[in-house]
């Protein structure tokens, strides 16, 4: 039974818990959204028809009122809770009333949280209107999210109405996206879109690792959900980071490698604040002759758009440009200058950085967060050489044949794996037979039996879990997350089975009539030799297992080798600890 303390003034029973967003690439916890709790009391069978309830009462606002200065106790009471952002949703019923809860939301939260981020699912018809009640929520810093966005035709009227800062992508398509394909074509596109606007993405309901790896992968940047973190109505028992994001998000080894090339290439100009005066933005631009914008953060770092200096110059050659605009009376502030641009994480692979940037129009470059906060500026001229400088070293470290991963970035794979200890299932697969087969129809033809096996790798993989390499000849190496030993023996099985069905199409129709060929083995005997095939040795790597070197991984691959090609199924597997 929750305290006194813990309920909400007026209405006997109601309680509130929070639930931590976190940053998806490092699990930082960026903020918490209110959660009502104890609606059952009222009684009532679902949240929304209390709501419903109250509103008949005419208590709505009330209620709004009351939730809010649950809040400001708990934040006042624990600061870990405020030093994070704070997402509130609105009824959109009380929008009538808008002007007195959001007055009462910025004496009684703002204050006290880094960010206030009002949560909508609807604002009144009416462009006028909708602006209207937009800036009454964003008044003195506050933010505005689009909740549930996806499930009403209003998602895309607030989306170009209000400019928000953030969308809350709805958990219907969040539920089984690790499986629906659909659903991944649909959200990378909303991804893109709201990127593209300089807005960020929330998924809500994220309940399994591989919907996790999913949202992470289509480049999502914040998530909330039981996966990340049940929603809890004791606020000492809420985290300021979640390891097992991070941990998930170190494992992806294609973004650390982005990385690199970002930070190499990005323009690490300096920020000024927001609410820094007109005049100091002209002093950056007067010190720099080289610099032609100037990226604008808020009070915690996070970036908002750039001020560039060619919208000033109206102001700069005319003779008294400067003091007008300086002039506090005017009510001119920088704020009114800021531009929005494209924004991403550190660690959003480049490929959709450039993607972001190319589906804007008339923007400078893409704005570079981690963990929420500004760390530089990717200018166009700076994402064209941070991607030929990937494109290059990809060149080198990829087999020249099958264009797959070559050893280099093989053992690096490993090694991440080993290392993050989250867990992996690692297979080495070859052919058999394959040397008759050479000898028989010739290296031509050998190159498209190794093309055919890595065309149906690129098929078989899902880009968030799968990591295939060539190790060369027709030797191939698949590394498989959020995977159990017995899963990875039905794709890896099927892998194989497709391909030997399909390898039949390299023999003559006497071959394929006799089901083999008749050809000199190693040592120049003729003998006759079943149609071309593959053979895999499984390594499981439990969860937690970081004392296992590429020596012993190694071992029991050679040890199994054979085992796996005299297997009916072609398999082995072998857990290692």
């Amino acid at each position: 039974m929750a305290s006194p303390a813990q309920q909400t003034t007026g209405f006997p029973g109601l309680r509130v818990a929070l639930q931590a967003i976190v940053n998806v690439h490092s699990g930082q916890c960026f903020g918490h959204e209110v959660l009502l709790r104890g609606w059952e009391s009222q009684p009532a069978e679902t949240p929304e028809e209390m709501l419903t309830a109250v509103w008949r009462e005419g208590r709505l606002v009330e209620l709004e009122t009351a939730i809010r200065a649950r809040v400001a106790d708990i934040a006042a009471a624990v600061p870990a809770v405020a030093a994070g952002a704070l997402f509130v949703n609105l009824d959109p019923r009380v929008l009538p009333q808008l002007d007195a809860v959001m007055a009462m939301t910025r004496a009684t939260l703002q204050p006290l949280f880094t960010h206030v981020v009002t949560e909508v699912r609807a604002l009144p018809e009416g462009e006028s209107c909708a602006v209207y009640s937009a800036k009454t929520m964003r008044r003195d810093g506050g933010m505005l999210a689009v909740d549930r966005f996806g499930d009403s035709a209003d998602s895309l009227r607030l989306l170009t109405g209000c400019d928000p800062d953030f969308i809350k992508i709805d958990r219907t398509f969040i539920r089984g996206i690790d499986t629906e394909a659909r659903k991944r074509v649909v959200l990378a596109q909303l991804i893109g879109m709201a990127h593209t606007l300089g807005i960020e993405v929330i998924a809500v309901g994220v309940e399994t690792v591989r919907e996790l790896n999913v949202c992470r992968e289509l480049g999502l940047d914040l998530v909330q959900g039981h996966f990340i973190g049940a929603p809890e109505e004791a606020p000492s028992r809420l985290l300021a980071a979640h390891p097992h994001v991070d941990a998930l998000a170190r494992g992806d080894r294609r973004r650390q490698i982005d990385q690199k090339w970002v930070v190499q290439q990005m323009d690490s100009v300096p920020a000024i604040l927001v609410d820094a005066s007109v005049r100091e933005m002209f002093d950056r631009f007067a010190r720099d002759a080289s610099v032609n914008y100037v990226p604008v953060v808020d009070g915690s770092g996070r970036p908002l758009g750039i001020v560039r200096e060619s919208d000033l110059k109206n102001y700069a050659y005319s003779a008294f440009g400067k003091d007008l605009i300086a002039n506090k009376a005017l009510g001119r502030r920088l704020r009114d200058f800021v531009v929005r641009c494209p924004m991403a994480d550190i660690a959003t692979p480049l490929d959709q950085m450039l993607a972001i940037y190319a589906a804007a129009e008339n923007v400078d470059g893409v704005l570079v967060s981690e963990h929420m906060e500004y760390r530089g500026f990717l200018s166009a001229r700076s994402l064209i050489r941070a991607t030929h400088e990937k494109t290059l070293a990809r060149a080198r470290d990829e087999n020249p044949l099958s264009k797959l991963p070559g050893n280099v970035v093989i053992n690096d794979y490993v090694t991440g794996c080993v290392g993050g200890g989250e867990g992996v299932v690692l297979a080495y697969i070859d052919f058999d037979n394959f040397k008759p087969f050479n000898d028989t129809y010739g290296f031509r033809q050998g190159d498209r039996a190794i093309l055919l096996f890595a065309e149906l790798c690129r098929k078989a993989a899902m880009p968030e879990t799968w990591f295939v390499g060539h190790i060369g000849g027709d030797d191939f190496f698949v590394g498989i997350k959020g995977i159990t030993g017995d899963e990875a023996a039905v794709a890896i099985g099927e892998l194989i089975g497709r391909f030997s069905s399909d390898a039949e199409s390299f023999y003559d129709a006497e071959a394929r009539n006799r089901g083999c060929i008749t050809a000199q083995d190693r040592e120049g005997h003729v003998k006759t030799f079943p149609l071309l095939s593959a053979s895999a040795v499984i390594c499981v790597l439990p969860p937690g297992c970081r004392t296992v070197s590429m020596d012993d991984i190694s071992t029991a691959i050679a040890s199994r080798k054979k085992e796996a090609k005299a297997a009916p199924d072609k398999l082995s597997i072998v857990t290692l600890a």
